[in-house]
């Protein structure tokens, strides 16, 4: 019904001089097009506005109408539609003599608008079976582009009309980037890249950047600077986390997907092109996104894989970036689900950290153990700690891993938070790295050395960490003892009750689950209690045979 309509419409219209075609006339064809999109009639609807025949109305009437169309479908009804429509709005724009400018923007951002929530592809499967048909206007997209990016670069006067048709395609350039290029996964590995629609896809935006006056290193390295020797000084302003999130996108597509990479000068160094990313590192890193936190990690690697070891000067700490990544990935150790980004950044923290020179590593070292209010990684700092005292005794003496400096690094690092009120089970990792690099610096370290410091603190360690461990441990093992004696009388009751672990309540736990949870935290306890116990005589035996040699 909705395309007899229709066709009745146009056979009336055809018949009309062009000064007699009124908006009413176009107002109808409008809506009875609409009923065909709602009917579901796309190939006739096709068919129709593709016959030489039915021209209608003025161009301008026209694309407003090709736009409403365009805007009216969602979900799965989006990408037909704008297959459908795109050529005929490519060649409505042509034919507009005045305000092009304006027109190819408001057309570039009503289909971006659309096409932005549409579900991204995320595997090989996903993409092939193009489901709600991104790829296919990606790539529609492209074609829709092209001649008004080679109307800009054949423009050798460079009008007025002519900058702002840049303008707007620059702005629909950052849009692509963001999205769906920020979330899009690529397909790996990479010799299947020719096959991927959306990597293509961002190949082409690249190259629209390129050739309407700004190539990627132009513009990227630019972006945050207060002086530029770029001019579209206003997008930035006005859209500046709309555009850090597409510098970023545009970073990982260069120097991890390779994209015209050869525009890169080669005289930039390791250590530039760290700096340089950080900034979009971190931006990838506060996304939640897997496919966006997999590309802020796979930038991090690519940037240190170029970095040597200890060339990182302790200087670039005064980068925000440069302390904010890594504080990102602990969120990302710590807190994502996923657990192969949670193991490849704890892999890429200890990267990081070896690149940094010894007075960065210390500088970090502080940071993270003052920040990260995790156990876990606190006592992968401590390790950390341990095995550069360790480099240091071993080789030429580091000043920021013995003496004076190394002091204040064990201050903070041998001490409990709360005292003998310490939550033990919560803090366990800690506390065992904390106690192993004592053991470490005890059996290492002479005392008339003393090349740590060790022994000149060795009274506040001894207040501060070992006498309030020792009360700890006694009033947690009181504790759960007590529970697992209660949860035992509960057993014999066959009823369901609540325990309190790590200063929480776990409530409903079956008694013989119950008798687990407390058992394991008892074992954690002595084994804590043993690690102490061999520290302490370690030291009785160190102080003991010192005394010895110096009564001799």
């Amino acid at each position: 019904m909705a395309v007899e309509e229709l066709q009745s419409i146009i056979k009336r219209c055809q018949i009309l001089e062009e000064q007699d075609f009124k908006e009413e006339d176009f107002g109808l064809f409008q809506l009875a097009g609409q009923r065909c999109l709602d009917e579901g009639h796309i190939d006739q609807l096709f068919e129709i506005i593709q016959n030489e025949k039915n021209k209608l109305c003025n161009p301008k009437e026209l694309l407003l109408g090709l736009l409403e169309l365009i805007e009216e479908p969602s979900g799965k009804q989006i990408s037909p539609v704008i297959l459908l429509l795109l050529r005929p709005l490519q060649t409505v724009i042509q034919k507009l003599r005045h305000n092009r400018a304006y027109s190819v923007g408001l057309a570039l951002s009503t289909l971006w608008s659309q096409l932005s929530v549409l579900p991204v592809p995320y595997t090989q499967g996903q993409m092939q079976t193009d489901e709600y048909g991104l790829c296919q206007c990606c790539e529609a997209l492209v074609e829709f582009t092209k001649p008004f990016v080679e109307e800009v670069t054949g423009d050798e006067e460079n009008s007025v009309e002519n900058e702002k048709l840049k303008d707007e395609l620059l702005k629909f350039c950052f849009k692509s980037l963001k999205c769906p290029l920020l979330t899009a996964q690529f397909l790996e590995p990479p010799e299947q890249a020719d096959t991927d629609p959306l990597r293509r896809f961002a190949a082409e935006i690249i190259g629209f950047l390129s050739a309407i006056g700004y190539p990627f290193p132009k513009v990227i390295f630019n972006h945050g600077r207060k002086k530029k020797t770029w001019d579209y000084l206003e997008f930035e302003e006005e859209e500046d986390k709309q555009l850090s999130d597409s510098m970023a996108s545009l970073a990982y597509l260069v120097f991890v997907q390779g994209i015209s990479i050869d525009q890169l000068p080669m005289v930039l160094s390791p250590s530039y092109l760290l700096q340089f990313n950080m900034g979009h590192i971190e931006v990838l890193l506060q996304r939640t996104e897997e496919s966006v936190l997999s590309k802020g990690l796979d930038l991090l690697e690519n940037s240190l894989l170029r970095t040597e070891d200890s060339s990182l000067l302790h200087q670039c700490l005064e980068i925000k970036s440069f302390l904010s990544v890594p504080q990102g990935l602990v969120k990302v150790m710590t807190l994502c689900p996923i657990e192969t980004l949670r193991k490849k950044s704890l892999a890429l923290l200890q990267l990081y950290i070896n690149k940094l020179d010894s007075q960065g590593k210390y500088t970090l070292f502080r940071c993270l153990l003052n920040t990260s209010n995790h156990s876990g990684v606190e006592g992968f700092i401590i390790q950390n700690i341990k095995n550069q005292i360790d480099m240091s005794l071993k080789g030429t003496p580091n000043k920021w891993f013995t003496g004076p400096q190394l002091v204040s690094l064990l201050h903070l690092v041998l001490f409990l938070p709360e005292g003998a009120e310490t939550d033990l089970l919560q803090n366990s990792d800690r506390i065992m790295a904390s106690l192993n690099l004592l053991r470490y610096l005890v059996i290492k370290d002479n005392e008339n050395d003393n090349q740590t410091g060790l022994w000149t603190e060795l009274e506040k360690i001894e207040n501060n960490f070992l006498k309030p461990l020792h009360t700890g441990l006694n009033m947690s093992k009181a504790h759960y003892e007590a529970e697992i004696k209660n949860s035992q009388e509960v057993q014999k009751s066959k009823d369901l009750c609540s325990v309190t672990v790590g200063g929480e309540e776990i409530p409903n736990m079956p008694p013989e689950m119950q008798l687990k949870v407390l058992h394991s935290a008892l074992f954690t306890f002595d084994l804590i209690e043993s690690v102490l116990a061999r520290v302490e005589e370690l030291i009785e035996i160190k102080t003991k045979s010192t005394s010895d040699e110096n009564m001799r």
